[in-house]
């Protein structure tokens, strides 16, 4: 055999072999290159499919249609407060009996003894956060003690009525609005506590998301789903909110601050969000959302304090009436505050006492350097 033609095939086979054609040899990849006999690293994959969708509307169902969404529990302790302030408003021109009052917060008998204008199962009293139990029930029976004197003019040191244009308040001898102290002091004790503190606490997030409830009796939630919107039912707002605008509670002055804190869509997109996450099993999704949600109601009570500071600053010296309605309600968002969740609060517990003894006990011995002085505390923090 000729040597130097036997040299000359083998150094073709050689160089043959070591000019594959390189790209993508894995058939799971976009780029999948049948031709190619070596992987060169190139391959591209798509990104995996979301493991849920969000929807726009607070609407959810499981896999037949049916709806897995209910917090009416919620919805009652809502209209339970609604009728609770509209009876203590009615100490402005008449006498409060103060165990009506109590009987409405514990839903005695099942219609606040014959006060509410439906019956339910639920009440506000057991919800409450446990400390706060009796200082709410202590605001209920002052409520009724400054409506002996609705017949008079509050002043400092006597409870009675003061009129701005068409709004009356019925303040305490301390100048306090009672309407407004027990409405925010309700709203911050149970709806703002029971959301962040217990339903998007571990004790209700880390249970079962596999099993419906009790699919027989229409329960189509798992669990951990119906925890979630018990939250939601707290935050108190239409489905489709914020197209269908919120005029109570919390959702109402989530409105109020949405010009200043984009406060509408991040609370209901995280809202829809985690409930979402929880459907895809994205444990992870889900608790960013709650992360998100405990910081923005947080920053609404917040914003919502300094506002009403604000309103006081431009009342005080020409307008007792509204500017002891605004203090007021100042007063109670700053107390609020205290409900923020241990994991994105931005007051310390401690920071907080020191905040609200900046507001005293006697509203009428505040002037504007106290005022601004317990803004510019707040805005510090926020």
């Amino acid at each position: 055999m000729n040597t130097k033609i036997f040299t000359i095939a083998l150094t073709s086979i050689v160089a043959l072999s070591s000019c594959k054609k390189e790209g993508c040899t894995d058939e799971t990849a976009t780029n999948y290159n049948s031709k190619a006999q070596k992987d060169n690293g190139s391959c591209e994959y798509a990104s995996p499919a979301p493991a849920y969708s969000i929807p726009t509307t607070y609407s959810f169902t499981d896999g037949n249609g049916n709806s897995t969404v209910s917090y009416s529990g919620q919805t009652e302790r809502l209209n339970q407060l609604t009728e609770l302030i509209t009876k203590i408003k009615t100490g402005r021109t008449s006498v409060l009996n103060a165990q009506d009052l109590q009987d409405m917060f514990a839903n005695t008998g099942g219609n606040g003894n014959g006060n509410f204008s439906f019956t339910s199962t639920k009440q506000l009293r057991d919800k409450t956060f446990s400390l706060d139990v009796t200082a709410i029930e202590a605001l209920l029976n002052e409520s009724a003690t400054a409506s002996i004197d609705f017949a008079s003019t509050a002043s400092d040191g006597q409870a009675g009525v003061l009129t701005s244009g068409t709004s009356s308040y019925l303040f305490d001898a301390n100048g306090r609005d009672m309407a407004e102290l027990v409405e925010k002091s309700v709203m911050g004790a149970v709806f703002m506590y029971q959301a962040l503190n217990v339903y998007f606490g571990d004790g209700k997030m880390n249970v079962d998301n596999t099993t419906a409830v009790n699919a027989g009796a229409g329960q189509y939630y798992t669990a951990m789903e119906h925890y979630w919107d018990e939250a939601f039912g707290y935050f108190g707002v239409d489905i489709d909110f914020p197209n269908v605008a919120a005029t109570r509670f919390w959702g109402k002055y989530c409105n109020s601050q949405n010009a200043t804190l984009n406060s509408n869509a991040d609370m209901m997109n995280n809202f829809l969000k985690g409930r979402a996450a929880i459907g895809g099993s994205v444990i992870s999704d889900r608790d960013a959302a709650i992360a998100a949600i405990r910081t923005e109601w947080e920053d609404i009570s917040a914003f919502q304090a300094i506002t009403y500071l604000s309103d006081a600053v431009g009342y005080f010296g020409n307008d007792e009436a509204n500017y002891l309605h605004s203090l007021s309600e100042a007063y109670a968002f700053a107390w609020n505050l205290r409900y923020a969740a241990d994991t994105t609060r931005r007051m310390s517990v401690s920071e907080h006492a020191d905040l609200m003894n900046m507001f005293g006990t006697n509203f009428w011995s505040l002037n504007v350097t106290d005022l601004n002085n317990i803004k510019s505390t707040i805005e510090a923090n926020y």
